[in-house]
């Protein structure tokens, strides 16, 4: 059975001391969670503080994003395990941000993911189409070959998180329904069965754009919608936490 799961993504905000005050409220926030799991990602110079705060609770932590090799001379990139041995458990790859403004590829991705599985982090991968993709109707085409090319070469897939995220609902204000998120998140539950069998049946599909505590409810209730990749409404603690207890309570 599969176990939901929420993760806030805090993107370039907020200071070390900001970081901290927001991860002690959604500790204190979560400490009856028992049936699923909440996860933050704060920017790079808040990570360890971050972790800090959370560990021995119900929070765990995930970076933003990683380079694919151990080390080397790549200003201003992190390793992997430099993430692990700061107190992360999952990683953001493939964040719709990183693939438009810093024109990441799939190949890049892939190495990502594979990496990351090597060292002992659990990758949160990030699909999804942009408004131009869905009114050519090609959405299925992009997220199978995101999917595809990301996940080639990888095995433990149990130890996968993917989030579909259509582009054009991150920060927006844009929601897409949920009929039409379901239907992306069933094809996505597809392709993973026909790369990797029964075993897709266990792996979590969480939707992201523009969620907030007055939307999660009517996209929770669907089949094949595991959680919430959460951008802006993360930031704000009684946000944040009202998308967990109504997930907790649906799931």
């Amino acid at each position: 059975m599969r176990t939901w799961i929420v993760a806030g993504n805090w993107k370039m905000h907020n200071t070390i001391g900001e970081s901290i005050t927001l991860a002690q409220a959604i500790k204190e926030g979560t400490t009856n969670i028992k049936n699923g799991e909440v996860v933050i990602a704060p920017p790079f110079t808040s990570l360890y503080s971050a972790y800090e705060t959370i560990k021995d609770s119900q929070v765990t932590l995930a970076a933003q994003n990683m380079h694919y090799e151990d080390k080397g001379a790549f200003t201003g990139e992190i390793a992997p395990g430099m993430l692990k041995d700061i107190g992360c458990t999952y990683v953001i790859i493939g964040h719709s941000e990183r693939r438009k403004y810093f024109h990441e590829r799939d190949e890049d991705i892939n190495l990502k993911v594979k990496k990351a599985l090597a060292v002992g982090l659990k990758p949160i991968l990030c699909v999804g189409e942009t408004e131009d993709e869905r009114i050519k109707d090609v959405t299925q085409s992009v997220i199978d070959r995101q999917i595809k090319k990301a996940l080639s070469g990888v095995d433990k897939i149990d130890k996968v998180v993917i989030a579909y995220e259509p582009v054009w609902a991150i920060g927006t204000g844009k929601v897409a329904t949920s009929i039409q998120a379901e239907e992306v998140h069933r094809f996505i539950r597809g392709i993973l069965k026909e790369l990797y069998g029964d075993v897709s049946k266990d792996i979590r599909i969480l939707y992201g754009g523009s969620v907030t505590k007055d939307n999660i409810g009517e996209l929770i209730g669907m089949e094949n919608i595991d959680g919430a990749l959460v951008g802006g409404a993360s930031l704000k603690p009684d946000a944040f936490l009202g998308i967990i207890q109504q997930i907790s309570g649906k799931k």
